[in-house]
């Protein structure tokens, strides 16, 4: 089943894009880790122009945020008063990210900026998944220390703009976490990504938030600023493709369904080393692309 993109101006195999953005979904769920960072490199591996596959991917994100961020509400595992400033950052982030996303794509730079952010991060995502499955493997069956409780003090007392956040139990200045908000934005806008990779840990380890409220205020700035990046990709660079979206988030869903009841049955460490390798993998194809000539250095314009 052959499907022409509008955007893309090219024919892809849609039942492909559906099976992709299933296991991708699959994989999402299987782990609990959002699946942005492995379905963008997948798009260009089809040989869907990367700024498409950027724009296109935060439409799928937008989506796919939504679920998670009602199951968590229902919990009361989200703190509103954080999770709304950190999209205040992210808004600006990403208005400030599609410009540059504008400006790169118009001069014809934007899919090497793609392509090099991707092996960084990918590389970074992909060793720390490693080392931390490595570490719960060799931890396994030994007794669990019981963690040193978690300080309420923390050096961003001494910033201006205190404010205080009843439900994380946090008395901190607004401005890193509009800083974080700003940055992970940034990153939203260029790499078609959520960015609860980096939101989650910062989170944990930057602001001092309890572990308990984390995933479901970092998914309310994810929904956010993907909703954001969407509309702003939409109307000012005009390459999200609507046909494209719409597979992804139909595979997406069904795949993290899928994956995330079969994922209560597995370890978790063996899956995220086996993922850890698929993330190497996918490096080292966007870096030997980057590296090899092109078998064509010149393309005519038909326009």
């Amino acid at each position: 089943m052959s499907i022409y993109l509008p955007i893309a101006e090219m024919p892809v195999s849609g039942l492909l894009v559906l099976l992709l953005s299933a296991l991708v979904g699959f994989v999402s769920g299987l782990t609990g880790l959002g699946g942005g960072f492995i379905m963008t490199p997948m798009l260009i591996f089809m040989g869907i122009p990367a700024p498409v596959a950027v724009a296109t991917q935060a439409s799928q994100i937008t989506a796919t945020s939504v679920s998670g961020l009602l199951a968590q509400a229902r919990r009361r595992m989200v703190d509103w008063r954080m999770g709304l400033l950190l999209s205040t950052g992210g808004v600006l982030g990403s208005t400030f990210g599609v410009s540059i996303f504008s400006t790169l794509l118009a001069a014809g730079q934007i899919d090497i900026l793609i392509t090099l952010l991707y092996v960084l991060f990918l590389t970074v995502i992909g060793a720390l998944m490693l080392f931390e499955s490595f570490m719960a493997m060799r931890a396994a069956g030994k007794p669990i220390a019981r963690p040193a409780p978690r300080p309420s003090y923390t050096a961003f007392n001494k910033l201006p703009f205190l404010m205080r956040f009843p439900r994380s139990g946090l008395y901190i200045s607004v401005l890193p976490p509009l800083a974080l908000g700003f940055g992970v934005g940034v990153l939203a806008a260029i790499m078609g990504v959520g960015g609860a990779f980096i939101l989650a840990p910062a989170m944990i380890y930057l602001l001092r938030m309890p572990t308990n409220v984390v995933i479901g205020t970092s998914l309310l700035q994810v929904l956010i600023v993907a909703a954001v990046v969407t509309l702003l990709q939409a109307t000012i660079t005009q390459k999200v493709d609507m046909l494209l979206a719409a597979i992804l988030i139909v595979g997406g869903v069904i795949g993290a369904q899928l994956g995330a009841r079969l994922g209560a049955r597995l370890p978790g460490e063996q899956l995220r080393a086996a993922l850890a390798i698929v993330v190497f993998g996918a490096a080292a194809k966007l870096l030997w692309d980057l590296l090899t000539p092109p078998a064509y250095l010149y393309v005519l314009d038909p326009s």
